[in-house]
């Protein structure tokens, strides 16, 4: 049997579900409850969610109305962000060319646009330079560096990238090339040359701010900048109106949740004011791209993680880099609708080659996985590397484990990895890169890449096994997965959906409520969409509700709900708000599941 700690009990009795999770539900003191309903003027419900998630009156309140200038940290309180404010400030009155050096990823994009944006309300047109992933791979390259010192450019800011690229950077200081590092990614203990490098995840930073995102941090710096500037009466000399710098803060919310980091303290704050700014329409680019996607209903963290921030992908995956940047930093209302037309059809195409790529992957983890597994690990030629991060999300969610996707190109293969919790995967790559095994890699807690010569691919395996079946240990080989409420099929409604939203935005260390409804039977499954299952749950008292399990076909539950007869279920899952032609409906997602019994 799972044992929990002395703060968790059992739910529903379920020990081992379809996706291999022991279900738990906190147990919760309920004059916490008293204590946070009154102080937050909510209801029992919600109460009860915020207790069991660990909150008290005071942490529920500040959770639930942040105050973006109490979470707001004195940026100089990073390593080096006075460094790098002095030297753009140099180079803006010295009237130099400034270069952008973006990741092709939505926090690269987004950073990258946030930048270009404020350089612009300067009247500065900064060059932005996005690689292509499949010719130069992740990072500053010594080619590209040189070519932009080459183009005129005397100073280059990295953004998302940069913190491992050692040989780069010292060819471009070398070359004369001024370079300042924006970079979230964990640090080694020694660092590229640059003039500055701002990275709240280098070992000698204690400024607390190692869970933002690179655009989050990107934000931090333009806010000493722009204090620096107005110190300076910058604004006043040059006859340049001071801009706002939250007008920006829909591109930091999209790229925050879109590089799923925890949306807590400052990061929480950055998307909820995020969002607020986004249902201004301000920004061309992303008012077009959500035209193309049909997206009238009020925009989510859903919608940033699910709708818009796969399309901004999409060109750095499977197509052109650089069209995501240039769509976020767009003021042209037609460029912004070509552009986001050319996104959807990338994130089409991208679709398409992530199911070939995956169907394949698990043909061939299938073959390998035991109940002794630590990962999951498989390899293909020719795979496309803008998919194989997908493909190993999916395979994490499958498996309940680690999952590490390559690709072999010649000599080499290029990997992706994605974790689950308890496993720090950056970690472990890391590891296996000062080892020797690997030519590069680099990541953080839940994600990773790397790329590792074919002739050590089973070294590099057996490493592995060894370093993730020790942090193993310490998790349990059954993962328990947190249920906030347990609640009857009847009291799924409107108003209930209407009511979490309260806890928004969602997403890492902030999920979705996780409801358990019991006993329940299924009528009408079947397969819509890309492996998705549509159905109907009822139960007791003709009570029923339409519900859909996302990416479930081939998979344990997907195979009981499919062949499910007059079987009974407890599901796990959330609700979903329809918005339909101006209807609203309730939906709920289920998520997991087990037999009842």
């Amino acid at each position: 049997m799972q044992e929990f700690n002395s703060g968790y009990q059992q739910c529903l009795g379920v020990v081992n579900s379809f996706n291999g999770y022991a279900w738990r539900q906190a147990r919760i003191d309920d004059d916490a409850v008293l204590s946070i309903k009154a102080r937050c003027k909510i209801d029992d419900f919600l109460a009860r969610i915020l207790a069991g998630r660990g909150f008290n009156a005071d942490m529920a309140l500040a959770f639930i109305e942040p105050s973006f200038k109490a979470l707001m940290p004195d940026p100089s309180t990073i390593l080096d962000v006075d460094v790098a404010v002095s030297r753009i400030i140099s180079a803006i009155e010295k009237n130099e060319k400034i270069a952008i050096f973006g990741d092709y990823d939505v926090d690269g994009a987004t950073s990258s646009a946030l930048l270009i944006r404020f350089f612009k309300a300067l009247g500065i047109d900064a060059d932005v330079y996005i690689p292509d992933r499949i010719k130069e791979g992740y990072g500053p390259n010594i080619k590209a560096m040189l070519g932009l010192y080459e183009k005129g450019i005397s100073l280059v800011i990295t953004v998302d990238c940069g913190i491992t690229s050692f040989e780069p950077l010292e060819a471009a200081m070398k070359a004369g090339l001024d370079v300042i590092v924006f970079d979230h990614h964990k640090a080694q203990p020694n660092l590229p040359k640059a003039i500055a490098v701002v990275n709240p995840n280098r070992s000698d930073d204690y400024s607390g701010q190692g869970h933002l995102a690179a655009v989050g941090v990107t934000f931090l710096v333009l806010v000493a900048l722009n204090r620096a500037l107005r110190k300076l009466n910058w604004y006043a000399l040059n006859v340049v109106k001071e801009p706002n710098l939250s007008q920006w803060l829909d591109l930091v919310a999209l790229g925050t949740v879109c590089d799923v980091v925890p949306l807590t303290g400052l990061n929480r704050a950055y998307v909820r004011n995020g969002l607020v700014a986004l249902a201004k329409h301000n920004n061309v680019g992303l008012r077009a791209l959500s035209k193309v996607t049909r997206m009238d209903e009020p925009v989510r963290s859903f919608h940033l993680g699910y709708i818009l921030g796969p399309r901004v992908n999409a060109g750095g995956r499977v197509g052109d880099s650089s069209i995501g940047v240039r769509l976020l930093s767009s003021d042209d209302p037609n460029e912004s609708s070509i552009l986001s037309q050319r996104l959807e059809d990338y994130n089409t195409n991208r679709k398409e080659v992530e199911t070939a790529v995956l169907l394949q992957s698990i043909e061939e983890a299938d073959t390998q996985i035991t109940a002794d597994s630590n990962f999951v690990f498989v390899c293909g030629d020719h795979w496309h590397p803008g998919v194989i991060g997908i493909v190993a999300s999916r395979l994490k969610e499958r498996f309940n484990l680690p999952a590490f996707v390559l690709s072999k190109e010649g000599s080499v293969a290029k990997g992706s990895g994605r974790s689950i919790h308890g496993i720090d995967i950056g970690a472990a790559i890391s590891a296996a890169r000062d080892a020797g095994l690997l030519v590069n890699g680099g990541g953080h807690v839940m994600a990773a890449g790397f790329t590792v010569e074919i002739e050590l691919l089973d070294n590099f395996k057996t490493f592995l096994d060894k370093f993730i079946g020790e942090q193993r240990k310490g998790v349990g080989l059954i993962s328990s997965i947190d249920v906030d409420s347990v609640l009857s099929l009847n009291a799924l409604t409107l108003n209930l959906s209407n009511k979490l939203q309260v806890l928004e935005p969602f997403g890492a260390a902030n999920p979705e409520p996780r409801v358990a409804i019991p006993s329940v039977q299924v009528i009408k499954p079947k397969i819509v969409g890309a492996g998705h299952i549509s159905f109907i749950m009822i139960g007791d008292s003709a009570s029923s509700i339409k519900a859909i399990a996302f990416n479930a076909v081939d998979s344990s539950l997907g195979f009981a709900i499919l062949d499910s007869q007059k079987s009974f279920f407890n599901f796990l899952g959330y609700l979903r708000e329809n918005n339909w032609q101006g209807r609203k409906s309730v939906q709920f997602v289920v998520s997991d599941g087990v037999l009842a019994d």
